[in-house]
């Protein structure tokens, strides 16, 4: 493994997809994202991969799905706006079993939105995004060591299940720069996998491509083996005091970033508070909520203003204790602000059992 380098978190993520083995790249410019397109555009020559802008973000997908087909490890990324318009394109890959890795570094929304940092996405991550039946395992860095980290084991899901996955970065994190260790460069074999399709010349008996939706007769039986598996095995998550705690923090990305600081502050004032951490947005980590074993009340902080993850939060804890939600849209939640929320949702809980 390399030596520690500081590096953006967007740079640091492309560097970390070319050593996990990704050759292929399509994507188009967007705020706060187009340093990985940038920082690939030279990078990705100097590793005998393939780059190409694309002419738009519904090009780019298209171009990885056709790359993915082909067995390359392939990537694309986006913000936003971009991301909405490759929903197709991801329903596309996870209906025909193509491996693939989407990045969205989310801005503020709805529309054009901003370019400031925000946690809008969480319900088009986390629901599929596209049109069908179908989910995608979501990976939530929360420091640019996590960006490189999570985009390097993306892969190796993405190829485990045959299926996108996506890595649900922010603006802060894609921005900010850290001291990063990328993980040690491999090789993938493009010839690995048996169901990827390969050129022929005439007379020659090719491998042909084949999903389980046209040879398999309990296709319906598959998908809910697959989504079984993604959500027995691949929960993933960070605690944080949930032991004793009495309020729980729920955050992810940069909001968890500030949450670590509001639970040490927290302590430190005599207050019982704890974090839940989320790594997985998708499958959600419904374990982790089983250690919170003195909680009365969950608090989801995220950057939006309709509480995106509250509602994953609620089935998690069955809605047996208070959730609530706090964020804004404009600005990175501040410590002091949270312990204040955390302090009025306890005392409320407090005095409605007191009147029981």
């Amino acid at each position: 493994m390399s030596n520690k380098v500081l590096m953006k978190g967007n740079e640091a993520l492309a560097e970390a997809a070319l050593a996990a083995g990704c050759r292929f790249y399509s994507g188009y410019p967007i705020t706060p994202q187009t340093e990985i397109l940038e920082y690939l555009s030279w990078r990705m020559e100097e590793v005998g991969g393939v780059f190409i802008q694309a002419e738009s973000e519904l090009a780019g997908i298209n171009m990885v799905m056709g790359a993915a087909a082909a067995g390359a490890r392939a990537l694309t990324t986006s913000s936003g706006p971009g991301f909405s318009l490759k929903q197709e394109g991801l329903s596309y890959l996870a209906a025909s079993e193509l491996p693939a890795v989407v990045v969205d570094v989310m801005r503020i929304g709805s529309g054009l939105g901003d370019i400031s940092v925000s946690q809008s996405d969480y319900w088009q991550l986390t629901r599929g995004g596209g049109h069908g039946d179908y989910r995608t395992i979501v990976l939530a860095p929360s420091s640019v060591q996590e960006n490189a980290d999570l985009v390097y084991d993306a892969f190796d899901l993405a190829e485990k299940y045959r299926h996108p996955v996506l890595i649900a970065s922010d603006a802060a994190i894609g921005q900010m720069m850290e001291a990063v260790r990328i993980p040690e460069f491999k090789e993938h074999d493009i010839d690995k996998y048996d169901w990827a399709m390969k050129g022929c010349k005439k007379g020659s008996n090719p491998r042909k491509y084949q999903n389980e939706y046209y040879t398999n007769p309990d296709y319906e039986g598959f998908l809910r083996g697959k989504y079984a598996k993604m959500e027995a095995e691949e929960q993933r998550y960070e605690l944080l005091n949930v032991e004793d705690a009495e309020v729980v923090l729920v955050a992810y990305g940069i909001s968890a970033r500030v949450c670590y600081e509001a639970v040490e502050v927290g302590r430190q004032r005599g207050m019982k508070i704890g974090l839940i951490r989320p790594i997985t947005l998708y499958p959600f980590p419904v374990k982790a909520f089983a250690e919170a074993k003195n909680v009365k009340a969950f608090l989801s902080v995220e950057m939006n203003i309709l509480g995106q993850m509250a509602e994953d939060v609620r089935l998690a804890c069955c809605d047996r204790q208070p959730v609530e939600h706090f964020g804004s849209i404009f600005s990175i939640p501040d410590t002091d602000d949270i312990l204040v929320k955390s302090q009025e949702i306890l005392d409320k809980v407090l005095k409605e059992g007191n009147r029981r």
